[in-house]
């Protein structure tokens, strides 16, 4: 049962202006790129195939959106320019001090930028809100060791050796062909993807790829998702058909990123969870 006499918000009114500042820069800075801000919904008819990635439905079988990726690239598929949004996302089963069911994501896609580029916007930002600091690239298999073993054993392995990354900023690079997700392969490389994450202080904080262009490689995609949902007992993911058509229409050469906004300030004023920096973290 829920205790009425518990209403205050989970982070003092310190944190809020704190976090209002932080927001404001953010905006700033795309702002000075000619980055335009949009707004597409979180609510929709179809969700992420993704296996590691569990929706939140309504009651009428909507779903909340894990992420704005969908609408945003049927956005740059239509003609618009380089983008950025910045609001609530949604992921069932997140919980913790780093996980949230609702928590804030900023994505953004640059026109024209590969992953190596993206990087280097993503570093300025980061060294924006956090201050200046080294920020090293360091290939996935060279920080998990040999690519071998099934998804979960490789989360765990992933999840280990970002803990003795210890303090400091890394950029894992070159991820693995089987985790690229909605990233495209590196030219002449069949086994390497074009998908970086960039972790902060132990701390998984961006998650960006050289985005896949191809829709018949995307519906493969998808089809090999649900086969791994379907052996971790998930639920089936239908296709979303209007992303696949706005690919086919033509998605430009562009790079795309997606950052934890509640980690970012978490690490920005030095608060050890989630909750601290929330208005109210009541789930």
């Amino acid at each position: 049962m829920n205790d009425a006499s518990d209403w205050r918000p989970t982070c003092s009114l310190a944190v809020l202006r704190a976090r209002a500042d932080i927001l404001a820069d953010i905006r700033a800075f795309f702002a000075e790129r000619g980055v335009i801000e949009v707004q597409t919904p979180t609510l929709g008819l179809n969700s992420t195939t993704e296996p590691q990635i569990d929706p939140l439905r309504t009651t009428d079988g909507a779903f909340l959106q894990t992420s704005p990726e969908h609408y945003m690239k049927r956005l740059l598929a239509a003609g618009a320019p380089s983008i950025y949004q910045l609001g609530p996302a949604y992921r069932a089963g997140e919980a913790g001090r780093l996980h949230r069911e609702e928590f804030s994501m900023l994505e953004w896609y640059r026109l024209g930028f590969d992953d190596a580029a993206l990087m280097d916007e993503v570093a300025a930002l980061v060294d924006r809100i956090l201050g200046a600091a080294d920020c090293r690239r360091i290939r996935y298999e060279s920080l998990v060791g040999a690519v071998i073993g099934d998804p979960a054993e490789l989360d765990l392995r992933f999840a280990s050796a970002v803990e003795r990354l210890g303090k400091g900023r890394w950029f894992v690079t070159d991820y693995p062909a089987e985790q690229a997700a909605l990233a495209r392969l590196r030219d002449g490389d069949a086994a390497g993807a074009a998908r970086f994450e960039l972790i902060v202080d132990g701390v998984e904080l961006a998650n960006g790829y050289h985005e896949l262009t191809d829709p018949v490689e995307l519906r493969q995609r998808m089809v090999r998702d649900n086969a791994a949902r379907a052996a971790a007992g998930r639920e089936f993911m239908a296709a979303d058909e209007r992303l696949l058509a706005a690919m086919t229409h033509g998605l430009p050469n562009c790079a795309g990123v997606a950052l934890g906004v509640d980690r970012l300030v978490m690490l920005a004023i030095g608060a050890s969870s989630l909750a601290e920096v929330m208005s109210f973290a009541e789930r």
